[in-house]
């Protein structure tokens, strides 16, 4: 049985590049930049990387997975710097949460924008483990961690909340953009 052939032969050209016996002003657009085979403009893609210096920030995209492991990794350093340094104050632990919250709920990828309200109060708890006073051994750090969960809930629910929120507004403006599109 005879196989057809899918994709175009691979004659070493890229796409929507003019082809090479055309005379430079064939290849180039109406503006003067670079065209195709037919004349028209070849974009250039622009995305926030390649905006010019000062103008705008890169925005991170993590997945769920690398949401989940920033803001563990990140709320479990804040926990033992201020165990180190400000002898595990709680009120500081919950207040550095809270941009912790923000920038999860912001660095996540529009996919999986839901999972960030879900993996925050599980940051909380494991960088709590750090802060959380107990006596000695496993069963004196356990106690300090519930104690620490019970007084600090405040922080829990309102950095649950604030991701809660951002994820909420990200969702509905993704919702609206496909929905325009469409």
């Amino acid at each position: 049985m005879e196989q057809h052939r899918s994709r175009p032969p691979d004659d070493g050209r890229r796409r929507r590049t003019p082809p090479a016996h055309l005379p430079p002003q064939a290849r180039r657009g109406p503006s003067g930049g670079r065209a195709d085979g037919a004349g028209r403009p070849i974009r250039q893609a622009r995305g926030p990387r390649a905006a010019p210096p000062g103008r705008r920030l890169p925005v991170p995209r993590l997945t769920g997975l690398g949401c989940g492991l920033f803001c563990v990794a990140a709320m479990f350093l804040l926990g033992c710097l201020d165990q180190l340094f400000l002898d595990g104050s709680l009120r500081v632990y919950g207040v550095l949460f809270l941009p912790v919250c923000v920038l999860t709920a912001l660095w996540v990828r529009t996919g999986d924008v839901l999972t960030a309200p879900v993996v925050v109060p599980i940051a909380f708890a494991v960088g709590l483990l750090a802060v959380a006073d107990g006596g000695g051994g496993m069963l004196g750090r356990l106690m300090g961690l519930v104690t620490g969960l019970a007084t600090q809930a405040g922080w829990l629910y309102g950095g649950t909340l604030i991701a809660g929120l951002i994820v909420l507004v990200r969702r509905a403006l993704w919702v609206r953009r496909r929905r325009q599109r469409a």
